[in-house]
């Protein structure tokens, strides 16, 4: 489970070699036109409308960042010098790819929504905007175990809102106002663009030289490609979108980790505890690393006491209600199944096992203990120590949970590409350097 320090090294150089290959543009080219294919596949093959018209256009925005990207390796090989071809420039390509493959087609859908298509949204967008309306009116964000019952049964699916209370204030602008920009994939975007533009601020606040500086700004521009362009986070963002402030406030926790601000890391964890419950596991880690500064408190007051100040309004107003959504819901007692059945492990073990449901369960938590003793033997004191536990740790519960959903792998995906971004500088080759598998300190 935990490799030794020479063979961390040693996936860290082919890593880089890779990564760094033609400046760093031949990794562009790949990840935009492999994007560009499935997007084109998506378009042609989804079975829900709002993929497929994702797809339409994020298809467009892929080739276009793509033959971007071969003009550059082109000016590259003529003018090796050439800004155009430099880091900043890949930044910018990046940038107008998320516009093309995330905004636009967000922007059309929701504008489309707002003139009458009712294909234009996943069932997400409709349950936050009436988790907003109700805890506009009643102070709540949930429907009761009986309000629910009384739905027609084609709509006690949607009567259910499976998040933190928090998530529900991206709704409250649709509560005030019927337009496009209330859309709740518009706040998405928004809260997502924030965070992830306060978490690549606090990393190129950390003291670097030139060239220790050119390669944070190049891990940064991974990390952040991994939240935005990749097509798993721009699809979900562009007809979906709860997933992604979410991700944005755990990697910015991360970010704050790495700059050595505990206080202000449990905050954003905790903020992101509000909405999704995804973000627990992130807040647990953080904490284990703020113990091992001294800071546990400080980490916990953020990560702890922001989720339960959301969840205590809730509670005093109907906590049956409460109880049935975020509860039982989940954990498949509710009045409906959940529709979250991709073929995982857990999913596949749970359904096709004699007693699976049970076996699958057994599986999480023997994952879940593991994981605890690794935090209790050796506790993450790094930042990219943190991010990737968060990250295998998140992928090993996905891989179990016995309802789960391809989309939810955007979350170990970005926290494992945004681990090198948070490496402390190292400017020369005899200077220590942080395991990031165990917190210990090796000589390079």
């Amino acid at each position: 489970m935990i490799a030794d320090a020479p063979t961390a090294r040693r996936r860290r150089w082919h890593w880089r070699t890779f990564d760094t290959a033609a400046g760093g543009l031949a990794l562009d080219l790949g990840l935009y036109a492999v994007s560009a294919i499935f997007a084109a596949i998506t378009a042609v093959t989804s079975t829900l409308l709002p993929h497929r018209a994702w797809g339409a256009v994020a298809t467009i925005g892929y080739l276009v960042a793509a033959l971007m990207v071969i003009t550059q390796l082109l000016l590259r090989r003529r003018f090796p010098a050439a800004r155009l071809a430099g880091l900043p420039a890949r930044w910018a390509v990046t940038g107008l790819a998320w516009v093309g493959t995330t905004l636009l087609p967000l922007l059309w859908q929701s504008i489309e929504r707002a003139s009458g298509r009712t294909d234009r949204a996943q069932e997400e967008v409709l349950v936050v905007e009436h988790a907003g309306t109700r805890l506009l009116e009643h102070g709540t964000p949930y429907l009761g175990p009986d309000a629910i019952a009384a739905l027609p049964p084609g709509e006690q699916l949607l009567g259910y809102t499976p998040y933190q209370p928090g998530m529900a204030m991206f709704g409250l602008p649709r509560a005030l106002v019927d337009t496009w920009w209330t859309d709740s994939r518009v706040w998405f975007a928004v809260g997502t663009a924030l965070a992830l533009a306060l978490a690549v601020a606090v990393l190129r606040k950390k003291p670097t030289t030139a060239a220790t500086g050119h390669r944070r700004d190049s891990a940064l521009l991974r990390g952040v490609q991994a939240a935005t362009v990749l097509p798993i986070c721009a699809l979900t963002l562009a007809t979906g979108g709860d997933d992604l402030p979410v991700l944005a406030l755990c990697l910015l926790a991360l970010a704050l980790a790495a700059a050595d601000r505990p206080g202000r890391a449990g905050l954003a964890v905790g903020l992101a505890g509000a909405l999704k419950l995804f973000a627990w596991p992130v807040a647990l880690v953080l904490i284990v690393w703020g113990l091992t500064r001294r800071a546990g408190t400080r980490v916990a007051a953020g990560a702890i006491g922001l989720p339960v100040a959301a969840l205590l309004p809730a509670m005093l107003v109907d906590h049956d209600a409460l109880t049935e959504n975020v509860l039982r819901f989940p954990l498949g007692h509710g009045l409906v199944t959940s529709p979250a059945q991709s073929p995982f492990p857990g999913y596949l073990i749970a359904n096709a096992m004699p007693a699976g449901r049970f076996i699958a369960a057994a599986l999480l938590v023997a994952a879940g203990v593991a994981i605890a003793v690794r935090l209790a033997r050796r506790p993450p004191r790094t930042a990219v120590a943190t991010a990737l536990i968060c990250g295998y740790g998140l992928l090993a519960a996905i891989a179990l949970m016995p309802s789960t959903r391809f989309g939810y792998l955007l979350y170990p995906l970005a926290l494992l590409t945004w681990a090198p971004a948070l490496h402390r500088p190292v400017d020369t080759p005899t200077a220590p350097v942080p395991d990031e598998l165990s917190g210990r300190t090796t000589s390079a």
